[in-house]
């Protein structure tokens, strides 16, 4: 999966209606880092939470799914912010800061709480619970017309691959991408995940692997600061068609858990 926050949003919205065990769900977010603790941003939010406030020692992950429970959550949605597009983030916070600083976010609807992702140390990833303020209504992203546009971002990507001469400056770079999306596809996910969503995210692996390697700079070369922007400019509507894709997926997903939770 793309990040740790869509891994967290799709496994936790299986966990809550009860299609996955809570140790699934810690045990997928271990693919993302050997270790996971969690903290609060402030006192308020640690009390009505039950967790440590940053500066303290962490707790275990598993304290995020009490705290869920804590909190009577219904449901919890991805959000992937980047300068320009906030979507889901809603007003100005220290929680939209945050999240868009790392890219990525969780908001727990119907709570006021958000949770950020960030490494902290080698091995070490820090979930962070913010008061999230008010948020923006969740806006459905067609699976099908995320895909299409992700179709049309693949063809591109591979394009731009050839121009940039990544192929050509890089050795062995058609097995680096193999090993790069192996790695991405290593993460498990639940049973009853939308087979759609499902390819959509491969596909979205795909593109990104590529992108990433075309955004790099091959070993040995020296690349000026102004073709460096003009790559830079090249990418972003892919990375975005990438960014949407996922989103898109995992919306999907979260709707199907949602509906199987209704109907319980």
């Amino acid at each position: 999966m793309s990040s740790p926050s869509a891994t967290f949003a799709v496994w936790v919205s299986a966990w809550l209606p009860g299609s996955a065990a809570s140790d699934d769900v810690l045990d997928a977010l271990g693919h993302w880092s050997e270790l996971h603790d969690v903290v609060a941003v402030d006192e308020p939010t640690a009390t009505e939470l039950d967790l440590p406030v940053r500066g303290e020692a962490g707790a275990p992950v598993a304290s995020l799914l009490t705290a869920l429970r804590r909190v009577n959550s219904t449901s919890v949605r991805l959000v992937l912010p980047v300068p320009g597009d906030v979507r889901g983030l809603g007003t100005r916070s220290e929680f939209a800061g945050t999240a868009l600083h790392a890219g990525e976010a969780v908001v727990i609807d119907g709570t006021g709480y958000g949770l950020v992702p960030e490494p902290i140390a080698d091995g070490v990833l820090r979930w962070t619970a913010f008061p999230t303020g008010e948020t923006a209504g969740v806006e459905h992203l067609p699976l099908g017309e995320a895909e299409h546009e992700l179709t049309g971002a693949m063809r591109v990507a591979a394009g731009v691959l050839t121009e940039l001469g990544v192929a050509k400056h890089r050795a062995g770079v058609r097995e680096e991408i193999t090993a790069r999306i192996a790695h991405r596809a290593a993460a498990v996910w639940p049973e009853g995940t939308p087979p759609r969503s499902l390819r959509v995210l491969q596909r979205a692996n795909e593109v990104a692997t590529i992108l990433d390697l075309a955004a790099e700079d091959a070993p040995g070369s020296a690349v000026s600061s102004s073709a460096a922007r003009k790559r830079a400019e090249a990418l972003r509507p892919l990375n975005d068609a990438v960014r949407l894709a996922r989103l898109a997926a995992v919306q999907e997903a979260v709707r199907v858990f949602s509906d199987h939770a209704d109907q319980c």
